[in-house]
């Protein structure tokens, strides 16, 4: 990543130029998913893709499956974190919701800085090429060992390498696009 948040979360940030068109539309980023039932009173087990793993439990409420839930309460617990939802009283209910993903409000994130955005902004920008030919969309990020990967849809999938100044040369949050420094045939 070419950037970081000091604070909460590890979603992606990259430099830019000028606030995101939209970021504050009630669109839904994703922080994590629950896991195992943990005890019998209720309490879930919640995999966190925030860093460190316990910030989730900053954001109420959760979206689950699209559902706001109100937590109640929440805490690290050795490597994991766990948490009680409204509503969920035994391991039943526990169970129930094993393998839901949780998701937030984008407005619910803290501004990113004015060299920062989040991974959840560049999606639906077009990808032009230097020379404007456009490659397509931005379908979403994924993170490597080596450099973020900008996965591109259009009359094929393409993956660039998100390298900020090598081949991501610019994005243009008004202009809804991504400028890059790539072969079309590659």
């Amino acid at each position: 990543m070419a950037a970081a948040l000091p604070e909460p979360e590890r979603l992606g940030v990259a430099p830019r130029a000028q606030a995101p068109a939209g970021a504050g539309e009630r669109r839904r980023v994703e922080l994590g998913r629950i896991g195992a039932p943990h005890g019998v009173l209720g309490w879930v087990r919640v995999f966190s893709d925030t860093e460190p793993p316990e910030n989730i439990l900053r954001y109420r409420p959760w979206l689950v499956d699209d559902v706001e839930a109100v937590v109640l309460e929440g805490r690290r617990q050795g490597k994991a974190v766990i948490a009680r939802l409204k509503g969920c009283e035994d391991r039943d209910a526990a169970a129930a919701l094993s393998g839901r993903r949780i998701a937030v409000y984008r407005d619910q994130l803290p501004p990113p800085r004015a060299d920062e955005f989040y991974w959840v902004d560049l999606e639906g920008l077009d990808v032009e090429t230097l020379a404007g030919l456009r490659l397509g969309q931005v379908s979403h990020l994924f993170a490597t060992g080596a450099n973020d990967v900008l996965v591109v849809q259009g009359e094929r999938e393409r993956l660039l390498p998100f390298v900020w100044e090598q081949v991501v040369k610019d994005v243009d949050f008004a202009g809804r696009r991504i400028l890059v420094d790539w072969d079309p045939d590659f």
